[in-house]
């Protein structure tokens, strides 16, 4: 049965009312158009719902019956319409995982701007194309990603702007022959086994791993499944040969007797480009405020010394 929520709203202004003109004056309408609505609710239902005396409309058994879950369609109705109207749902935005540094960021943005209602979600596993297709879609209302593609070639309508970089360190454990460096160089790594498992062949962070091997020769294995960060940490505390690539501001935690050491990377710093890609007619007003932070937030471009790939463009404003 199709209930109109608008007889619903006439039915709940006069059992709060009891009379049929202040019901109306409430609702801004004639009381003859408050009569139809609750006439054709009392037809679409098959009972009566009020009964006229000279002291107004009182309530019928069904209409008491009624009272309660009509109030409960509005409630619902009035959730399921503020869920979608910008500055009253959340501001959707996606991260590729939340130890990284773009998850740091929002942290910090919830901080400073506490009243703007924030869902972090790691929404898109796969590539930038998927998670600037969510955008398009409006799943999702921002995504931070590495974007290979020119800015002439994005979708009509999506902006993406290189927002945070991430300097890369060397994770080690205390047996490896560099566990001791204050720092590294990038030419140091070469000829080092480098283990970064996981590495899903086309996607943004594959496209930055190979240019960045090309780029110094470094040798970066990829080889094993990806069981996660855990595991990661757990080979590299015994592993007097191997070491890994991890970002700055990424957020690793580890048993003490790990002993694990994040090593600066010099000369240059290779940077992992994190951009803010957003459709430009998204009227969520959260979004301009993200925006806004972003581009006065401390710290986003950290070292003039630093490496990107080709793709990556020069930092933009959001």
């Amino acid at each position: 049965m199709d209930v109109d929520l608008g007889a619903v709203r006439a039915f709940l202004a006069v059992a709060d009312d009891r009379y049929f003109g202040e019901a109306a004056d409430r609702l801004r309408m004639s009381q003859q158009a408050v009569s139809k609505r609750i006439a054709a609710l009392e037809r679409n239902l098959g009972v009566r719902l009020f009964t006229r005396t000279a002291r107004g409309a009182r309530l019928t058994v069904d209409g008491q019956a009624f009272l309660p879950h009509a109030r409960d369609l509005i409630r619902l109705a009035e959730r399921a319409v503020g869920s979608v109207q910008p500055g009253r749902r959340a501001l959707r935005v996606d991260v590729l995982n939340r130890r990284i540094g773009p998850a740091g960021l929002l942290r910090d943005f919830h901080r400073a701007h506490p009243e703007t209602d924030l869902d972090v979600v790691a929404l898109v596993e796969s590539d930038a194309a998927a998670a600037i297709a969510a955008v398009e879609a409006g799943t999702i209302d921002a995504t931070f990603r590495a974007v290979t593609v020119p800015p002439d070639q994005m979708p009509p309508g999506i902006r993406a702007a290189r927002v945070l970089d991430d300097p890369h360190q060397l994770l080690t454990g205390p047996a490896h022959p560099l566990a001791a460096a204050r720092h590294v160089t990038i030419a140091d790594l070469s000829g080092l086994r480098i283990w970064i498992p996981g590495i899903v062949p086309g996607t943004e962070w594959a496209a930055y791993y190979d240019a960045l091997a090309a780029t110094f020769g470094l040798t970066i294995e990829r080889i094993g499944p990806n069981f996660g960060t855990d595991h990661l940490l757990d080979v590299l505390a015994d592993s007097p040969t191997l070491a890994s690539l991890v970002g700055q501001k990424t957020r690793l935690l580890w048993p003490q007797s790990y002993d694990l050491r994040r090593i600066p990377v010099l000369d240059p710093t290779p940077v992992y480009p994190h951009f803010l890609v957003w459709r430009t007619d998204n009227p969520h007003p959260g979004l301009a405020t993200l925006r806004g932070y972003i581009a006065s937030a401390p710290n986003r471009h950290p070292t003039t010394d630093a490496w990107v790939p080709a793709w990556a463009a020069e930092p933009a404003t959001p």
